[in-house]
């Protein structure tokens, strides 16, 4: 029996009403919630991530502390959850206390919902499996933006299943959000 950690990465005001949409966040936003009370149902951990920019980052514009986009969606907040943490780099991991709160309670699979599919999800997705956790991916349950790189432009949609095709196959075990309850 795997000992669960749910990670929602990021569902904040910027994605959802910021300078960065999430592609169909209509769709994605009501799964995450109901993510969350599937874990509160079955006594798995909630992590809640934050992510606030820090002085001198690339997009200062974004994840303003103290902004009103900074902020962990409401529903998200009034969700019962174990741990509220804040980053300031992709990875949920870098520089946080996560990793010392999967040890304390002996988790061994970290489950991934949230945004963005292809960075802080994707990041956190990667470094959990290289720190040797088993990873489930809710392919419903986040999402993504339209991309606009200096190599060109991606839409949210094919970026997010780009994604979660290359988290599939190494990463992580990707699943519905039916399909994971499922699981339990």
């Amino acid at each position: 029996m795997n000992n669960r950690v749910l990670l929602i990465i990021d569902v904040q005001n910027e994605y959802l009403d910021g300078c960065l949409p999430i592609v169909d966040s209509s769709i994605s936003l009501p799964l995450i919630h109901q993510s969350i009370r599937i874990a509160n149902a079955h006594q798995i951990p909630v992590v809640v991530v934050q992510h606030v920019s820090e002085v001198g980052e690339i997009e200062p514009s974004a994840f303003v502390p103290d902004s009103h986009e900074v902020e962990v969606e409401k529903i998200v907040q009034l969700l019962p959850h174990n741990l509220l943490i804040q980053k300031h780099k992709p990875s949920c991991f870098h520089n946080t206390p996560l990793e010392s709160f999967l040890m304390d309670i002996g988790c061994d699979t970290v489950v991934i919902a949230g945004y963005m599919t292809h960075m802080c999800c994707d990041t956190t997705a990667r470094e959990a499996f290289h720190k040797g956790y088993q990873v489930e991916f809710l392919k419903d349950a986040t999402g993504t933006v339209n991309l606009t790189t200096p190599l060109g432009t991606i839409d949210g949609r094919s970026l997010h299943e780009t994604v979660l095709k290359v988290q599939s196959s190494m990463f992580s075990n990707v699943l519905s959000v039916d399909e994971w309850e499922k699981t339990l």
